[in-house]
């Protein structure tokens, strides 16, 4: 028997730092909005379209829905590249019909989140514009010479003589926030107080204010650990998010700030109120999900994911990294565990099936994290290898995202209810299985790992000791997966194709152990049985 992990208890916010009553209970739902739902035929997704598939998410129990970038852009990056944060990209409507959406939406009980990215604009964005045919311009960061790394200068458009960084792709050139280190001998090192850096989070503000008075809940921060450049420890960065959190907090107490960061032992004492566990940055994410087995990144090493038909991986990366960043976080926020993103491989990925995913679910949507489910994990549908390039979604260092973005699968109708564009017009095409799941046959199925989703997440909304403010005690880390939850419900979660069994220490379960939600599972006494690909909750109390 594996000895229990010493237990977790959830730590009072500190005092003067204010975290949304909704946030801590959020179930939240990214939608990639050009391939949702279209709602006008030109085989992108739009606002109008999520407006008509309210229905799927009110009836999956979601409340918070997050939009990657919607705002105007040339879409060299997918959106990722903004020309006009205070304007809805045409391609998805109007501002009006994000507002309308907002508003139904909320009479639903959903909030809607979007995303902010703060580090770089489009080299087509006005203020770039301004500042390549201005030279005492310091809005981003121009210099006479090539710096550190080679490969983000770029040389200078207009006016300009040398070269401006940019922060991602070329066409992505960097805001200045200013150095943390400036120096005379670089010139362009300027100091976070100097006046480019300081007109920028002047913006930041001024952005997530315009669109916090349209009802919109928060924001979701892109690449919010890139702004102050050259910041050991990130601390200038923290220090501007921490007074971006305080604005907040005085003047929209009820919205949040979520970030792109994958580390919520820094980000979260900074400022924010959430941050994800990512693929990219540490072990913890990829001890789970693990990799696209081969189709993503090709430095992300071959060890076994945790939840993996095979087997023989390890909880400990995760649980190592969860520790720490809970002890780190002390109540004063949240950490966000995804079933995927459109930058990383979805739940059904190489060998791993929509029918092997239900255990993941029960494991997220159970665990003391703010569960973020993306578009189409619920329904099973899998990363699509060979998937063509689209607005910079494959990239040189091996990453092919693309197959984690393709059009959500509505039921058995032309381009699977997606729009009735010809198929050849689609943002993207859609996944050629023969046996692509779809929301239409999900709930037509009572066993359908829709269906399991979503009495998952009723279930967290029932049972507050299964939500992110219980403590959670670690009582077996091998196969299966078993963990006590607010003292008074079991969990267990077995994602691999064999059976395994464990034992709970006596008193445990003095009474017998009753099930809420259960799927080949037995506990019997202090053993537990639990059959390949199961899970099980169970209440404990008599």
């Amino acid at each position: 028997m594996t000895q229990p992990t010493p237990p977790h208890r959830p730590v009072p916010a500190p005092p003067g730092r204010r975290t949304p009553a909704w946030l801590a209970d959020a179930v939240i739902y990214q939608i990639y909005p050009q391939t949702f739902a279209d709602s006008d035929g030109d085989g992108i997704g739009d606002f109008p379209g999520v407006l008509s598939r309210l229905d799927h998410l009110e009836r999956l129990g979601v409340d918070v829905v997050w939009f990657s970038p919607c705002f105007t852009s040339p879409f060299g990056d997918a959106g990722y590249d903004v020309a006009d944060y205070l304007t809805v990209a045409p391609r998805y409507g109007t501002n009006d019909d994000l507002v309308r959406l907002v508003a139904e939406a909320r009479r639903r009980g959903i909030r809607i989140m979007l995303d902010l990215v703060a580090g770089h604009t489009s080299h087509r964005h006005p203020w770039f514009t301004a500042s390549a045919a201005d030279p005492d311009d310091d809005r981003y960061i121009w210099s006479d010479r090539i710096g550190a790394p080679v490969s983000h200068w770029i040389p200078a458009p207009g006016a300009r003589d040398g070269y401006y960084l940019a922060n991602f792709y070329p066409v992505q050139p960097a805001l200045n926030f200013g150095y943390a280190r400036p120096h005379p001998d670089e010139p362009w090192r300027l100091g976070v107080d100097a006046p480019g850096p300081q007109a920028n989070r002047a913006a930041l503000r001024e952005i997530m204010a315009y669109w916090f008075d349209r009802g919109i809940a928060g924001f979701r921060v892109d690449m919010a650990f890139s702004l102050v450049k050259d910041d050991p420890g990130l601390a200038e960065t923290g220090k501007l998010w921490t007074e971006m959190r305080e604005w907040i907090d005085t003047t929209y107490p009820d919205c949040a700030l979520v970030a792109e960061w994958g580390d919520p032992a820094v980000s979260v004492p900074a400022g924010f109120h959430a941050d994800f566990f990512l693929h990219f940055v540490g072990d913890a994410l990829r001890s789970l999900w693990g990799n696209a087995q081969g189709s993503h990144r090709a430095d992300w090493g071959t060890a076994p994911c945790y939840f993996a038909p095979e087997g023989g991986g390890s909880m400990e990366p995760f649980l190592a990294a969860w520790q720490s960043a809970s002890a780190a976080v002390a109540g004063s926020g949240h950490v966000a565990l995804p079933t995927a993103n459109h930058d990383f491989s979805r739940l059904a990925c190489g060998t791993r099936t929509r029918d092997m995913t239900a255990p993941a679910f029960a494991f997220q949507l159970t665990w003391p994290t703010l569960p973020t489910i993306y578009y189409g994990d619920e329904i099973g549908m899998r990363y699509v290898p060979g998937t063509p390039d689209k607005e910079g979604a494959q990239l040189d260092d091996g990453q092919v995202r693309q197959g984690s973005r393709t059009p959500m699968q509505w039921d058995d109708g032309p381009n699977a209810g997606f729009s009735t564009a010809p198929a050849d017009r689609l943002y993207l095409p859609i996944d050629p299985a023969e046996d692509r799941p779809t929301v239409a046959a999900a709930l037509a199925d009572p066993d359908s790992l829709l269906h399991r989703v979503r009495r998952l997440v009723a279930l967290r909304r029932a049972h507050p000791a299964l939500g992110a403010g219980a403590g959670v005690e670690v009582l077996h880390s091998g196969y299966p997966f078993v963990y006590l939850r607010g003292g008074t419900h079991l969990v267990v979660v077995n994602p691999r194709r064999d059976p395994a069994e464990a034992s709970l220490a006596p008193g445990v379960a003095p009474s017998g152990a009753r099930p809420l939600e259960v799927d080949r599972v037995t506990v019997e006494g202090s053993r537990i049985r639990a059959e390949g690909f199961s899970y099980g909750v169970f209440d404990l109390r008599t």
